[in-house]
């Protein structure tokens, strides 16, 4: 039996071959660690004659030599654990290292606001939904803090532009009224104007239709004698008839005069 294990230890001892060069040579070329090469063991006697690059180059070619596959490191749990985080999991006052300002900064979250708010604005003045002067006056509230969120901002625009809509047709209301008074105005001015020409001819054709001989209330009568005298003459101007109720006036004139007188008398 001793013998037995004496021949297969020196049995062993001659077919161990060191390929530490071989191995050494070729992690170099590989590019890799000493523990990542690979040699096959049934090709050692032909591995441990390459005592060169090029040799080893050779070997690698043919497959003697391999590179062995990398390491599987599963990020399966990993995964699960960002998931959760992401639900607020594992994310309580325990697992909480530093300030809420350091955690999340207040200027960085101050800076992505104005960010989406601003281009939002920009978007609109490029697609004609707002003027240049919304747009300035929209970007200087942004600015100062006036909108929250880009929701915000959309209800104040849409807001802003239905009350400048209204007020656009209010005034044009306003102005077709004014327009409509202001015609009314004009024909009844030129109906008047009208009227009044139509009574300037009126009163011209009648004045032209009296007599020239008709004495105007403004004449003076001359009465001198020997003018009436001329007149009764040439039978124009005959003296006029006198009224019967004239004459019983004057008839009654006298009698009147003598009444009073008599009783004037009696009372004496």
């Amino acid at each position: 039996m001793e013998a037995a294990s004496l021949f297969f230890s020196s049995r062993n001892q001659v077919n161990m071959v060191n390929l530490r060069l071989q191995k050494r040579l070729a992690a170099s070329i590989l590019g890799c660690g000493r523990g990542k090469v690979w040699l096959d063991p049934n090709e050692s006697n032909e591995i441990s004659m390459a005592n060169s690059r090029q040799n080893i180059r050779k070997l690698i070619k043919d497959g003697f030599v391999i590179r062995k596959p990398q390491a599987i490191h599963t990020r399966f749990r990993a995964r699960a654990k960002f998931a959760a985080k992401r639900l607020g999991r594992h994310m309580g006052t325990g697992k909480r290292r530093g300030t809420r300002d350091a955690r999340m900064p207040s200027k960085g979250l101050w800076i992505k606001r104005q960010r989406v708010l601003r281009r939002l604005l920009k978007k609109y003045r490029d697609a004609k939904k707002i003027d240049k002067h919304l747009y300035r006056e929209l970007y200087m509230k942004a600015k100062g803090n006036v909108f929250k969120n880009k929701k915000n901002l959309m209800e104040y625009i849409f807001k802003a532009k239905s009350e400048k809509l209204k007020e656009k047709q209010l005034n044009e209301q306003a102005e077709a009224r004014r327009q409509k008074n202001r015609s009314v105005r004009e024909r009844r001015a030129a109906k008047a104007a009208v009227l009044l020409d139509e009574q300037n001819k009126e009163v011209v054709v009648v004045a032209d239709e009296k007599p020239a001989s008709k004495k105007t209330k403004g004449d003076k009568v001359d009465k001198t004698p020997a003018v009436q005298a001329a007149q009764e003459a040439t039978g124009k101007g005959s003296p006029k008839t006198a009224s019967p109720k004239a004459a019983d006036t004057k008839a009654a004139a006298p009698a009147k005069t003598a009444t009073k007188q008599t009783g004037k008398a009696a009372k004496k």
